[in-house]
């Protein structure tokens, strides 16, 4: 068995952003020479997440709404957490809702995606430097 290790570094400007990493990914299987085997992408800090969907942008903003609804950032002071001195309580239910990873197989050195999916690496706690995992690992 062989794999692939990278890392994504996301450097957003802005507090919340939905980042279609699909070509970054596929560009990665591509390098790996990897045929037949799966390809793991994760966030790596709980305030982001990695899921797959439709490249749709009245869809992101839709989900943009959605979770902002579910776990609005203000006020702060709704948030247990954000008195330890943190402002990001609703990042880390934002990301609990949309998840941590995802696994796509390979199939014939492309990822095998159902019709419309896409990768996004989402983030709820932006403005600093983060990461996403991919490993890629088969024949």
């Amino acid at each position: 068995m062989n794999s692939l290790t990278e890392y994504l570094a996301f450097e957003t400007t802005s507090r919340r952003e939905y980042i279609n990493i699909t070509s970054r990914v596929e560009e990665l299987v591509c390098q790996s020479g990897i045929q037949e085997g799966l390809c793991l992408i994760n966030a790596m800090h709980i305030t982001a997440s990695v899921y797959i969907n439709d490249a749709e942008s009245g869809l992101i903003q839709d989900y943009d709404d959605w979770l902002e609804g579910l776990a609005p950032h203000a006020p702060t002071s709704q948030y247990r957490h954000n008195h330890t001195g943190e402002d990001n309580a609703d990042a880390h239910l934002k990301r609990q809702i949309m998840g941590r990873q995802v696994v796509v197989a390979i199939t014939e050195g492309q990822l095998d995606f159902g019709p419309w999916e896409q990768i996004y690496y989402a983030e709820f706690d932006g403005r600093r430097r983060k990461r996403a995992l991919v490993k890629i690992i088969g024949e």
